[in-house]
Parts: C-alpha cells; structure tokens; sequence
C-alpha cells in the first residue's frame, strides 16, 4: 500500500497542543503518541485510514495510508489549526488571559471535520468519570471497530492493535445489550444512535456549505445538550467559542483564575462575555495555569452495571 504525504508548514509546535485535545485517555484505540511521532485513525466520508503525524524542524510530516489516505492529507493542515482565525482577539480584558497569551501567541485550535468521530465519544462521557468513559469507549471499539490498514497490521509496529472510529452503520448494529456491558445506559446511548442516524446531515456542519448554527443543529438531537454540543465543536469544527459550559471543572478553573474564587456556568458565562467569539480559546490559554485546590474523596465509579 503506497502511503500518502504532506508537509504541513511550521506547525511542529501546534502538534501536541491539537493533538492531545482530541485524546481520551492514554490508552485511547483511536490516537496513539509514540515516540517515532503521533498515530491516529479516522473514518472521513472517503473511508477509514492511518495516519503518522511526526516534527521534522519547524514543519510537521503526515503520512498516511488506506481508503481515506488522500482526505486525511489534505486536512492535515487544520488538524493542526491553519484554518484557526485569531486576528479578531483581544486577551487584554483580564490580566491572566493576556498573560497567557503572550506566552502562547502562536496557539492555534485545530479540526477534525469529523462530527460523528467527535459526537459518539463525547455522548459515552456524559455525566460519569472519564475513566468509566474510556473503557467504555476501548470496549466498544476492540470488539465492533475496524483494524487500520497499512503497518499497524504489523504486531511490531506502534500503531498495533489500533482501531479506527465506529462508522454510523456500526453504530446502529452495536446491540442495546453490548452498550449496557460497556457501562453505557441508555440515556447515552440514545445520542450516539441519533447522530448515527443523522451522520450525513451532522458531516456537513464541517463543510464550508453550511451556513447555519452548529450549536443548535447539534442540539437538536435527542441526548445532546450544552457540553455535549461544546465538545463536539472544539474537536470536530475549531469552534472558538464553544467553551464547555456544563463541564464538572472547567467553570470553576476559569473563575478561580480570573477573579480567584470558584462560581457556577452562569457567572462565568458574564466573565466571559468580553471574549465571545473566544470563549474556547480562553479556556484553553488557561487550561495549563494552577487552578483550585480539590478537597474530599474521589468520585466513586458505580457497581450497579455490569462489568
């Protein structure tokens, strides 16, 4: 199989910061960091493929193999973030964003194009820990997803053992039962299902023909609300807007940062009011600052569903 290349441009900087935000967990089937580079699968509308994404000097080299190679080369370049729009920015309302920036000002927001690669993950980490959402999620893909095509075929290569995302007929096939094994109830199934339905009108919020809203096509569907929606946006569309409003933590890290005690989403929605259009960006520029003390026991994880 005769790979597929591309060089994208002065992004070696920008490829943990995208990269890392579309992970879940370290032990995520779907995208894998070694260290000859960044290994990823994805499913575009041309079919699944391979991709390696690795620095040489300034410049960041995908390699890419399967039905999808040619799309996933292409897009490589807003992967990691050229189509992110930063001139309209100010970080100057509140000390710690412009802070922030100034020592990140090359920090752009990268794109999947892939709604449903984005939307079934994000609906299986509604409302639990994100280790329940990730064996969740390892489950589901190693006993009903594909094995990319290309070297993971080796059990040498990094990339063995990789699985490349569900397709919406797969979806639909998982039976009610294997979702229950997984610890998945069916409150979320029901938005996995429902965006399956839907995944060609959903891959069209990533396209340049798309002229509406986003947040609401998305909220449209039974089972997704406001951070669903959000989550979905940052990874499949770069939405730089779409902070994540409902998340368990996230409101509080912000607040704490930016007036230094911990206040719930509405509050921080009017702190954030002077960055519309940024709202995400923000919270990503603070992501890495030291946020509040945590106190109390862990979250138990349940034992009422099956293992």
């Amino acid at each position: 199989m005769v790979p597929v290349h591309r060089t994208v441009r002065g992004a070696a900087r920008l490829l943990d910061p995208c990269l890392s935000r579309l992970r879940r967990g370290i032990s995520d089937p779907t995208l894998r960091r070694a260290p000859s580079g960044w290994w990823r699968t994805a499913r575009s509308a041309y079919g699944p493929g391979l991709q390696h994404l690795v620095r040489l000097g300034d410049d960041v080299v995908a390699t890419c193999w399967g039905p999808g190679a040619e799309w996933l080369a292409e897009q490589a370049p807003r992967l990691l973030g050229a189509a992110d729009e930063v001139s309209d920015f100010d970080p100057r309302p509140h000390r710690a964003v412009a802070e922030a920036h100034r020592r990140r000002p090359w920090l752009r927001l990268g794109r999947t194009d892939l709604v449903l690669d984005a939307l079934a993950p994000t609906s299986i980490e509604q409302v639990v820990t994100g280790k329940e959402a990730f064996r969740a999620q390892r489950l589901l893909l190693h006993r009903f997803g594909d094995r990319p095509e290309g070297p993971a075929a080796e059990e040498s290569h990094p990339a063995h053992g990789m699985r490349v995302p569900l397709s919406a007929a797969q979806w639909l096939s998982v039976p009610s039962w294997e979702f229950l094994r997984a610890g998945i109830e069916e409150r979320r199934t029901r938005a996995i299902v429902a965006g399956a339905r839907t995944a060609r009108s959903l891959e069209r919020l990533a396209s340049g023909e798309f002229s509406g809203d986003a947040d609401s096509a998305l909220r449209s569907l039974p089972g997704v609300g406001p951070w669903t929606s959000a989550n979905v946006r940052q990874r499949a569309l770069g939405d730089a807007d779409a902070w994540s409003i409902g998340d368990y933590h996230v409101g509080h890290t912000i607040s704490y940062t930016l007036v230094g005690e911990q206040l719930d989403d509405d509050a921080v929605t009017e702190l954030l009011e002077p960055y519309r259009g940024h709202r995400f960006r923000v919270e990503v520029l603070l992501a890495d600052l030291p946020g509040p003390e945590r106190h109390g026991p862990r979250r138990t994880l349940p034992t009422h569903l099956p293992r």
